[in-house]
């Protein structure tokens, strides 16, 4: 189904400028010139309301009392003046395998504010607690002067599916505690998907060599983590590597013999021992996530050709390739789910595309801006193969995220993915430098759950300080906005000096003959790289010193300092 709306231009009138950026922007939104203010105000269903409702409206309760400095309670029976939660269908609270957009769908909202009151009106939950964010984000003003605008609101996702994958397996492990507060951050722009991406870093029972300790996440600790991110209405999907990135089970020499060379890096697909493992594998992970869709991986098989010729009297790879896919795949079916795959070995062996069953869906992916991303998603679209595509948030190897890098590869190939008909976007976030800190990330993340929920592509212009203003106290948010702004020019004015993988300069020989010449011949750069890091870090220092969260800005401030280092090396640079 072709998720391409852009017809359904969002509506709004100048008055709106009078109020707050709304991220995402909803579909259609129209201000009026009344106001209602929330002292005194309470909240109530209009029926008898299940969990899901309950979580969202104790997340409005909260906010909005945040803003009014005082308890906005929620009433049972009418109230004189309320903030009325209606919830007209019995949807799912998850997205399924055939989610729909528009304005009937099941993630759609409405939202109606008027002087005496207002109500958020949804089929589900899901477009309750929605709902519930764009509300939070009209509030206007604070203490006693906190109020929310006149105005009625149509909303409703452009793609159905909404996805962050975060990478689990290589460096430090992000905590479970840090996991759940990235979905609580990711749902608020409206993510309905999280991908757990492991390459053997979650528990398989029966093989205690595998990761032991603190080097995997328990099976209990994930039930955890999907239970949290099922009240915020996000599907945690298993994002598994079952072919090759599979060096922490060759590595132990009980398994050694699996791969096609002694501790390599893949299975190899005919020895007669893989089987029966990874049956173990899916059966124990198709268990432990509830989610309809199992990511199996199968993505950058270097080793394929190799092994290939190495069978008795050779085997053409694609072969090979297809032969080890569909055993998993039928190990994946018979457990009740249904099948997606990283695309590049696809693309790269396009004869095998009609091999795909019926109901795989291919992610092609791409992590670096392009003018056209044809050559990834062409093949699967003229197949008639469904997708979701997957970008890239360009922070392995950088001191700070490349946020304008990250923005244009975001949009380019979601823009690409609507036109081919894809089913949604999942934003990638690795962390293949071990030193990553990945908090940092967090404005790439809330642009690639932004993009796929609107029909018109992001303000560039203003997101960053929309994305402050969203997050953050006027106050703090006025320091933020300019400090990512000038974080995002210090970090390409250093790419361009440096020549990229920024991170990795730290480490270069400074007297180095060739390097000596590429620092004279960008001193500017360097100088201006410096200034705007220097810029940023005096923004993020006054945030802070306004209280603001120190979870969210203490990496950035660190990403700034950091972005300063090249004046340890002046001393080096001939005059």
């Amino acid at each position: 189904m072709r998720c391409f709306v852009l017809a359904l231009a969002v509506f709004l009138p100048a008055r709106a400028a009078d109020h707050n950026r709304l991220l995402p922007r909803p579909q259609k939104i129209h201000y009026g010139a009344g106001r209602l203010e929330l002292a005194g105000l309470s909240i109530r269903f209009t029926s008898a309301p299940n969990a899901e409702d309950r979580f969202a409206a104790g997340e409005l309760a909260s906010a909005l009392s945040a803003c009014a400095g005082t308890k906005i309670p929620l009433a049972e029976g009418a109230a004189k003046k309320s903030i009325v939660l209606n919830r007209t269908g019995s949807a799912a609270a998850l997205p399924g395998l055939d989610e729909r957009t528009g304005p009937d769908s099941r993630e759609s909202y409405t939202i109606k504010v008027t002087p005496e009151g207002a109500e958020i009106r949804a089929h589900s939950s899901a477009g309750l607690f929605y709902g519930v964010q764009t509300m939070h984000q009209l509030t206007e003003g604070s203490g006693a002067r906190a109020s929310l605008p006149e105005v009625e609101i149509q909303d409703w996702p452009s793609v159905a599916y909404r996805g962050f994958m975060m990478e689990t397996s290589h460096g430090p492990l992000p905590t479970e505690a840090e996991i759940k507060r990235q979905i609580d951050f990711l749902s608020h722009f409206k993510t309905n998907q999280y991908y757990f991406y492991s390459e053997l870093s979650i528990e398989l029972k029966g093989y205690p060599l595998i990761n032991p300790g603190d080097a995997r996440y328990a099976q209990e600790a994930v039930r955890r983590i999907i239970g949290y991110a099922h009240a915020r209405h996000v599907d945690v999907v298993p994002c598994l590597e079952l072919y090759g990135h599979l060096h922490d089970l060759f590595r132990i020499e009980r398994h050694a013999d699996l791969a096609p060379v002694p501790h390599g890096g893949e299975f190899n697909p005919r020895h007669p021992g893989v089987a029966p493992l990874l049956q173990d594998w899916i059966k124990q992970m198709a268990e432990l996530f509830p989610s309809p869709l199992f990511h199996i991986g199968l993505d950058e098989t270097w080793e394929l050709v190799r092994v290939a010729s190495q069978m008795a009297g050779g085997v053409d790879p694609g072969k090979l390739y297809i032969e080890h896919f569909l055993n998993v795949s039928n190990l994946v079916r018979q457990n009740g789910k249904r099948v997606m795959l990283w695309a590049d070995i696809l693309t790269r062996y396009p004869h095998l595309i009609p091999d795909l069953p019926k109901g795989t869906i291919a992610v092609p992916w791409a992590y670096s801006p392009q003018k056209d991303f044809t050559r990834w998603v062409g093949p699967f679209a003229k197949a008639h193969v469904p997708m979701v595509v997957a970008s890239g948030i360009t922070c392995y190897n950088e001191v700070v995220p490349d946020f304008y890098r990250s923005f244009s590869n975001i949009e380019g190939l979601l823009a690409s993915g609507r036109e081919n008909g894809a089913l949604g976007l999942m934003n990638t976030g690795w962390a293949d430098d071990a030193q990553v800190i990945y908090r940092m990330s967090l404005p790439a993340m809330a642009f690639g759950s932004v993009a796929p929920w609107q029909s018109v592509p992001v303000d560039r212009e203003h997101f960053f300080s929309d994305y402050a203003r969203a997050l953050y106290p006027p106050a703090v948010a006025a320091e933020v906005a300019p400090a990512l702004e000038a974080l995002a020019k210090s970090q390409q004015s250093f790419t361009r000096a440096l020549g990229g993988q920024t991170m990795h300069r730290f480490w270069d020989d400074p007297l180095e003959p060739a390097r000596l010449k590429r620092l004279r011949a960008h001193q500017e750069e360097l100088h201006l790289g410096r200034l705007q890091a220097e810029e940023a870090a005096e923004h993020l220092y006054l945030a802070l010193a306004l209280k603001g969260d120190p979870a969210t800005l203490s990496s950035l401030l660190l990403g700034a300092r950091m972005l300063e280092w090249p004046r340890r090396t002046t001393v080096f640079w001939p005059t």
